[in-house]
């Protein structure tokens, strides 16, 4: 006002002269100059304040706009769904005719979808004058505060957060610890075009017509592959052999198909027509595998050597050899032969997670009984190839009448569990020769005895169950290499240093053993932590100073990775998305780095498979030294499991690296083919590939939950839905 004043001063006309006229006008013509400058000065001071860009916040959607009911989004009973607030918008009334300097504010495009229907919003330019930016700064200033307060009160948003963006994306530096597994099994991906992405007016599904019908596994069923076996003396039959093409047909639902038991109530039954096999009732009934019950398959907990009951059979063994103690010592288990995977199913209760296998053969249905259950378990065979597993990672090994001839042919097959047994873990074998004098099961247990003292194994007891009936013998490998060197004969062999024995994925048989690690910094040289410490911890022979995975030394890269999924599991997964976790059991991470996605569900009531791509740096001993569980696998080809086994999938940055290889479309199909009607598969990864899947889970009627993508990077949650094409393909 008072500049105002002066002004209006300088304006006024002369007055009448007086006595200090003169004086009087030189004062007041020097104060108005003066005031004029400062006018001037003070507005060439307003500047145009700075907002920063435009950040996409995500709110609930109105109840008219809810996502379906059918497997919708539901979060402690209620529809919940996001969608982007576009920022306030000005209008030409805002502007004043003359328009001063201003600063223009631009932003990216930003997509998201909600049920599958795009919307796109776009920042428009904000168009402001400088005294209207400086006097909207107090009210800005008091909504920062607002917006502060309220990110302190609720959760993050469930879409990648861009400070944490480089923990999405591997470092390409070479890394001496880290070698791959095409490295390493000598079946690299070199050479190899990026594959185009197919067109979505190109999508014509139809049902896969092959003999396995609704149980079909693309690499198990090749029929026209296994007819050309030359042999099937050794389980060729039942080893992987994928087709040259994989197979862009879906598989059928059984008849009468729906949703499975959930667990814990899943283990004692499930729906018959969700497995609907009878031979093990026929084969096994009387060892309590499986009965059927009405509509249901029962399974009472027992198998060949424990009829009365896994729970007594797993209690039985603590008391043979208190050092196993269950959930602490031991975590992670192998189980050979697994069948329906009962022991496996009832250490969870002793808080010990179980890798089952079991062959394909003509004890039907034995892992897809297990998975119905909610139990880990894959098809697999001890047979002429390496299994899918880094060295020295299991715990215990478990045979329990596996029907494996672990004495014959220089005891091969016994010297693959060696490779996969931690130094100092127990193997047990529960069979026959152990405690019958048939002439048959004497000449065995006197082969496995002499192999076994040659493979340095000590047989810590012997001891017969007095309700189940049946004996048990447990060994224990060496922790050291001073048994090997007091040998008077080297038979087996020790390896040469060539030998590999983190090489699995399609590695042949050998006939020798591996040395053990002396140096206490080399991973094999000590146990790891008592579970569940090991969880949290950097395995002991991660080191400063090699780079990890993200490029940081490689214990910070751990925290780093799990601290990282910690905040997107309880911030995103379990309270962002909506998702029912009392309906997942089994999860799978397609793409595992250190495990930190499986630790991060560890409270939840799910088992996760850490899966590590063949051509992705091989941190799989990782996630079995934290007391976590997986395999490589190739995701070019099919994975080793029936169809409907899993409730959720994982894919962190995977698809985009795979269709390097091979095409998507496959691959999406084989997604399909694991994913139980209902289940769910989340997408991280680039935006270019976040689109292509949407386009390709869209033309299988697949229900899109969230679609958002920034900055290149995208996110994509679906859920897959009962749907299944009309038309058949030609046979296969």
């Amino acid at each position: 006002m008072a500049f105002g004043h002066s002004r209006l001063d300088v304006r006024r006309p002369p007055q009448p002269s007086s006595s200090c006229s003169g004086s009087c006008s030189t004062v007041a013509v020097f104060v108005a100059l003066c005031l004029v400058a400062v006018w001037m000065a003070s507005s060439m001071l307003v500047t145009p304040a700075e907002f920063p860009p435009f950040q996409p916040k995500v709110r609930p959607l109105a109840p008219n706009v809810s996502p379906p009911a059918t497997g919708g989004l539901t979060n402690a009973g209620q529809d919940v769904a996001v969608d982007p607030v576009p920022p306030e918008e000005t209008t030409d009334d805002d502007v004043s005719e003359q328009v001063p300097p201003v600063q223009v504010q631009k932003d990216t495009t930003t997509e998201f979808s909600v049920g599958g229907e795009n919307q796109q919003h776009v920042a428009r330019e904000q168009i402001k004058q400088p005294d209207e930016l400086s006097a909207s700064s107090d009210s800005k200033e008091k909504s920062d505060e607002d917006e502060q307060a309220q990110k302190e009160d609720k959760p993050s948003e469930v879409f990648p957060d861009g400070s944490r963006v480089e923990l999405l994306n591997e470092t390409t530096a070479e890394r001496g610890p880290w070698p791959t597994q095409p490295v390493e099994s000598n079946k690299g991906a070199n050479g190899q075009t990026t594959v185009m992405p197919s067109s979505p007016a190109s999508y014509s599904w139809k049902l896969c017509n092959v003999q396995a019908r609704a149980d079909y596994i693309p690499c198990l069923d090749n029929v026209e592959a296994i007819e050309k076996l030359r042999s099937t003396k050794h389980y060729e039959h039942r080893e992987r052999h994928c087709p040259e093409k994989p197979p862009a047909c879906l598989v059928p639902l059984p008849e009468g198909y729906r949703n499975p038991i959930r667990w814990p109530k899943s283990r004692d039954q499930i729906w018959y027509n969700n497995v609907p096999h009878t031979k093990l009732v026929e084969y096994k009934g009387h060892q309590n595998w499986v009965k059927v019950s009405g509509e249901y398959l029962t399974f009472p907990g027992g198998g060949t050597q424990f009829k009365h009951g896994a729970l007594h059979y797993i209690d039985f063994i603590q008391e043979a050899k208190k050092d196993i103690a269950w959930g602490k010592q031991s975590r992670v288990v192998l189980d050979v032969g697994c069948g329906v995977a009962s022991f496996g199913g009832y250490l969870f209760d002793r808080d010990v997670i179980t890798m089952s296998f079991a062959p394909k053969d003509e004890h039907e249905a034995q892992v897809q009984f297990a998975l119905e259950r909610g139990i880990p378990a894959i098809s697999a065979v001890m047979g002429t190839k390496r299994l899918p597993f880094p060295s020295r990672v299991f715990d215990v090994v478990h045979c329990a009448r596996c029907r494996v001839p672990w004495h014959i042919e220089g005891g091969k097959l016994l010297l693959e569990l060696d490779r996969v047994l931690r130094p100092g873990g127990y193997f047990m074998w529960s069979a026959t020769p152990v405690y019958q004098k048939l002439p048959e099961d004497v000449e065995i247990w006197e082969a496995m005895s002499a192999l076994t003292r040659s493979m340095c194994w000590k047989m810590v007891n012997k001891v017969k169950d007095r309700v189940n009936r049946v004996g048990i013998a447990i060994y224990k490998k060496p922790t050291d290499n001073r048994c090997y060197e007091a040998r008077s004969e080297a038979n087996p062999p020790l390896c040469g240093e060539y030998d590999n024995p983190d090489a699995a994925w399609n590695i042949s048989l050998g006939t020798c053993m591996h040395k053990l690690p002396v140096d206490p910094t080399i991973r094999g040289s000590q146990w790891p932590e008592l579970w569940p410490l090991r969880l949290d911890k950097p395995p002991y022979w991660l080191k400063n100073s090699e780079a990890g995975v993200y490029g940081k030394p490689a214990p910070e890269d751990f925290q780093a990775d799990y601290e990282h999924w910690k905040r997107v599991v309880s911030n995103s997964y379990i309270n962002g998305l909506g998702i029912d976790w009392y309906e997942v059991r089994n999860v799978m991470d397609m793409k595992a780095v250190y495990g930190g996605f499986a630790a991060a569900l560890r409270d939840l009531k799910v088992w996760v498979m850490n899966v590590v791509p063949i051509d992705s740096l091989d941190t799989l001993p990782v996630i079995y030294e934290r007391g976590l569980f997986g395999l490589y696998h190739d995701w070019c080809e099919s994975f080793s499991t029936y169809p409907r086994t899993y409730d959720l999938l994982h894919a962190n940055h995977l698809f985009s690296k795979v269709k390097k290889r091979c095409e998507l479309l496959p691959v999406i199909v084989e997604v399909d083919r694991l994913m139980r009607p209902g289940g769910r598969l989340i997408v991280r990864d680039h935006t270019e590939t976040i689109r292509e899947v949407e386009n390709i889970v869209k033309s299988l009627h697949w229900e899109v939950r969230m679609s958002y993508s920034e900055d290149k990077e995208g996110f994509l949650y679906v859920q897959k839905t009962t749907w299944r094409p009309n038309k058949i393909e030609a046979m296969l």
